[in-house]
């Protein structure tokens, strides 16, 4: 049981009554003659009623399209049921009801680029984009992919492909030819949007070579269509964004309907461990399930101004460029968020007023490894969330958000992933933060957690499931013929449940605790870790700036085995290592106490930022890690080949 002192935050009473969850409340007992009062009881409602939440939720956000009769068909078979079967919508239409000239979409880059564009720009230069589009014979279920960074164009470029029905796909400019080759490779896009190069760390990346490689390997591409943002010039054969813009915008914009479960998005998994999954995501279910976290979740209000720290090439793009549809604007940066130092995202808060401020957890960690303390430096009253993903958010980092960025804020710290585009760990801005903890189960998501022979458990560790069928289950894997590495990916560890892959508890309170991949748990002596849980104690150290662990086949068990990047030039001798064992041991138990520790220069990881543990168990093995190209660091993995025989 988690303390009541380990509340960190509430609400009151007039920011409650304000949330667009309580209009929802509000809405659905009026509409079903129900008497909600609570989360929990809302909670339980979307999911014994799952077929009357989702309904009820496509009406209060005024969802643009055709609802249909029919609800949900074979609702009991996860695998196979098909959501609002009869439903007839465009995604792009639901993000463009807005034609004023207010800001829609803020923009800065990091060699002090600034732009911005209204609502009835941001229609003109979509209507001029689709209108070219059309004229170069793309119809709905074609692929268009982009090479991009997170600029205004990666935006309309994206409304123009699904105003048309066709289908968006995306990595970001750091990605190597090869990874992208591999995976506009599987999808086969008819057009790349693409541009000469970005800015990161001071430095001007050009990525021209990159594209005329990707342009040659990929056969299916009938045109490249390039962005001048160095300002260098262009690859020969490709056509140029300017000269394209300069087309009529006075064109009526059309929006093709498509059935809800007709493919919107493809996006891939990381292809850490082979060729990546081309996870494709449905219309209806990414726009649905959108609104609902944006809306009810996070508490986005027309008006808002709305941050995430992402890259085209995760998930989080596709979930931010969403927001358009809860008419709030898009707030996009490219570049490091450490240049030319830790302030830059916080001084664009307070430039711009951002009322949600989305981030990773390494972030957060990393602000605080480094004494910032925005709380000190900056405003940010418009500030109402701040919301954390992409690993797990440390108890003491929760500390640090309320103690040093702002105490008077939503803490919420979300989870989900690539294969739903969204999330079923989510936060609620009528309900308190508890240290260590994520707020809640996302509405309509049957969260549950699992022991090994499938047994619901809470307040234990255990496999984190979803019990029941929901609206953002991917369509299918591209490709995937038969449907057999979809079954494989999701439903072949329990029967009829999907299985996510996180190892998690739930809280007397309500919330969930997330310790970590399942695949990257560590077992010594049958026992099983979570690897957040030596992270959290470890990375809390001065000397360390972040660390990865991994578990290693040892004399017919496994040892866990702990590397770690030190702070300034540290060199790990025995008086730190010693102090590490003993931070674990006496804040962990004896079985996290790594038997080694080795320091490295560096954690390798994926291109959204991730850690790979399962590439360097592999590597430490003597196994060869299947793909390499998925890495945003490769060469890092060099130094871990020599340790497989670490005594």
């Amino acid at each position: 049981m988690i303390a009541a002192e380990s509340m960190l935050w509430t609400p009151d009473a007039s920011r409650i009554k304000s949330t667009e969850i309580s209009a929802f409340i509000s809405y659905v007992n009026k509409k079903c003659g129900l008497l909600i009062e609570a989360y929990d009881q809302l909670y339980q409602w979307s999911i014994s009623e799952k077929e009357a939440f989702w309904s009820c939720y496509w009406d209060f956000a005024g969802i643009v399209g055709e609802k249909g009769d029919r609800i949900l068909i074979d609702g009991n078979d996860i695998e196979n049921a098909v959501w609002f079967p009869d439903a007839r919508l465009n995604y792009a239409e639901n993000l463009l009801q807005t034609y004023s000239n207010e800001i829609a979409i803020y923009f800065k880059a990091e060699n002090k680029r600034d732009s911005s564009l209204t609502y009835q720009q941001l229609h003109d230069q979509v209507s001029v984009v689709a209108s070219w589009l059309k004229s170069q014979g793309i119809v709905k279920g074609d692929r268009v992919a982009a090479y991009m960074a997170n600029i205004p164009e990666t935006v309309v470029a994206m409304l123009a492909a699904t105003s048309l029905g066709a289908i968006w796909t995306s990595t970001s400019p750091d990605f190597g030819a090869q990874s992208v080759i591999e995976r506009f490779g599987q999808t086969r896009p008819k057009i790349l949007f693409t541009q000469d190069g970005y800015f990161y760390n001071g430095k001007s990346v050009d990525i021209r070579q990159k594209v005329t490689d990707i342009h040659n390997a990929i056969d299916s591409l009938e045109c490249v269509v390039n962005v001048s943002f160095l300002g260098v010039e262009s690859a020969d054969g490709l056509l140029d964004w300017s000269d394209l813009l300069s087309g009529d915008a006075s064109q009526t914009l059309e929006f093709v309907a498509c059935n809800f479960n007709d493919p919107l998005f493809i996006l891939y998994s990381s292809g850490t461990t082979g060729q990546p999954k081309c996870i494709t995501h449905k219309v209806g279910g990414s726009l649905l399930q959108h609104r609902k976290e944006h809306q009810l979740h996070c508490d986005i209000k027309p008006g808002d101004k709305v941050f995430y720290f992402t890259t085209c090439g995760w998930m989080m793009w596709n979930w931010l460029a969403s927001v358009l549809a809860s008419r709030a604007a898009l707030v996009l940066y490219d570049g490091s968020p450490f240049y030319p130092g830790g302030n830059v995202l916080w001084d664009y808060a307070d430039e711009v007023g951002i009322s949600m401020f989305g981030t990773s957890a390494k972030y957060i960690d990393a602000l605080k490894k480094h004494a910032y303390e925005p709380a000190k430096t900056h405003a940010l009253d418009s500030v109402r969330t701040i919301c954390s993903t992409g690993s797990v958010l440390a108890p003491e980092s929760f500390d640090f958000v309320y103690d040093s960025i702002k105490q008077d804020v939503c803490l919420s710290s979300i989870s989900g992933g690539t294969d739903i585009m969204s999330c079923f760990v989510l936060g609620c801005p009528i309900l308190p933060v508890y240290r260590g903890q994520s707020q809640c189960r996302g509405l309509g998501m049957a969260v549950e957690v699992y022991d090994d022979e499938g047994n619901a458990i809470t307040d234990k560790k255990g496999e984190l499931v979803c019990t029941q069928t929901f609206p953002s289950q991917p369509a299918f894997f591209w490709g995937d013929e038969g449907g057999q590495k979809y079954h494989d990916a999701y439903f072949a560890v329990y029967e009829n449940v999907w299985h996510h892959g996180d190892y998690v508890s739930l809280t007397p309170e309500g919330g969930v605790i997330i310790y970590g991949r399942s695949d990257a748990t560590l077992n010594p002596g049958g026992v099983r870790i979570g690897t957040a849980e030596i992270y959290r104690h470890v990375e809390q150290l001065d000397e360390v700036l972040e660390s990865i662990v991994v578990g290693q086949a040892w004399e017919d068990d496994v040892r866990v085995i702990l590397f770690v990047v030190l702070q300034n030039e540290l060199h790990l001798d025995d008086e730190l290592t010693k102090k590490i064992k003993l931070t674990v041991r006496t804040r962990c138990t004896p079985r996290h106490v790594p038997a080694k520790v080795i320091q490295v220069q560096e954690i390798p990881r994926t291109k959204s930022g991730k850690i790979v543990e399962l590439a360097v168990r592999e590597v430490i093995h003597g196994r060869l890690v299947k793909n390499i190209h998925s890495l945003a660091n490769p060469e890092a993995l060099e130094f871990y080949k020599g340790l497989q025989e670490l005594n």
